[in-house]
């Protein structure tokens, strides 16, 4: 943990580890809730965001287990959009769990991914690649969203590959052949559903190396007009050079700026805590919301 000296300059206080984008396999993850929580506390996080794919499924049980081990967590989304052909993430932190326009649009998302996962392995098996669709739904846990990363882990588990990564280096990225799309809003749209629904919009790693295409800057501008709060600058996705484009960008319009781990467990090489926010981007998350959900606290 990082330290710095107190108002009296007398001596170190700690500083907080703050990681707001984590997965548990409520979503793509390969965690519960509760492991997922105590696999922070046991990596010395002290503020945890919980940000499943379009699902608020997995806040109830990581709120018990974080009054439990002492973590305080962040209750959030990461809501999957899309603009023509590209593919853009959205957290949404500390929004209204019952908000009617917000959990509709994630369920028809979630619907959509289903049968989505279908035909992509219904492609990949007419080419020869060993999966069944059975296989993969026995990856996703009951009431999970279901997402390619559980294709992967059938892979896994059927012996045809050794890492998630292999399945998206080889087979499920967007310029794949069996790349399949699913229901996703705009990003804008999407700003507009997390502020309406008394929450917090960070744009996700918006410059990722791991794709072929990424967001603009024109973009986030227009997500910036409706309310956009935040980018997420520091994340593994991101090299040097994009860390200085997106804190750029924050600057001139005046975002807030996280960092974070998109923790998945045994699903990614990404660690606990490997990249974090500062208190006062916290705060201000916490400020920006409507009160309706708020940080769970020891």
């Amino acid at each position: 943990m990082t330290s710095e000296l107190n108002a009296h300059g007398s001596g170190p206080r700690p500083r907080p580890v703050i990681d707001l984008h984590a997965h548990s396999n409520v979503s793509d993850g390969t965690q519960s809730p509760t492991g997922l929580v105590t696999s922070a506390a046991a990596a010395g996080i002290d503020v945890l965001g919980i940000t499943d794919h379009d699902t608020v499924g997995g806040w109830e049980e990581a709120a018990t287990a974080a009054r439990r081990t002492g973590v305080t967590l962040v209750p959030g989304i990461e809501v999957s959009c899309a603009v023509d052909g590209v593919s853009i993430h959205l957290l949404g932190y500390l929004t209204d769990p019952d908000d009617e326009a917000l959990m509709g649009e994630l369920a028809r998302a979630r619907e959509s991914r289903d049968t989505r996962l279908e035909r992509m392995v219904v492609r990949m098996a007419a080419d020869g690649i060993p999966l069944t669709y059975e296989q993969v739904l026995a990856q996703v846990a009951p009431g999970a969203t279901a997402g390619r990363p559980h294709i992967a882990d059938a892979l896994i588990a059927n012996g045809t590959i050794g890492h998630r990564d292999e399945a998206f280096d080889e087979w499920l990225a967007e310029d794949s052949p069996y790349y399949v799309a699913h229901h996703a809003p705009h990003p804008v749209r999407a700003v507009e559903l997390v502020r309406a629904a008394g929450g917090v919009p960070v744009i996700a790693h918006p410059f990722t190396r791991t794709r072929s295409r990424s967001a603009d800057e024109a973009l986030i501008e227009q997500m910036y007009a409706v309310g956009l709060a935040g980018i997420e600058a520091h994340h593994r996705d991101h090299g040097p050079e994009q860390v200085e484009r997106a804190e750029a960008i924050a600057e001139r319009l005046g975002l807030l700026v996280t960092g974070s781990s998109d923790y998945h467990g045994q699903g990614k090489h990404n660690q606990l805590g490997e990249n974090t926010t500062a208190p006062s981007a916290l705060d201000a998350i916490e400020h920006a919301s409507s009160g309706v959900t708020t940080i769970v606290r020891p």
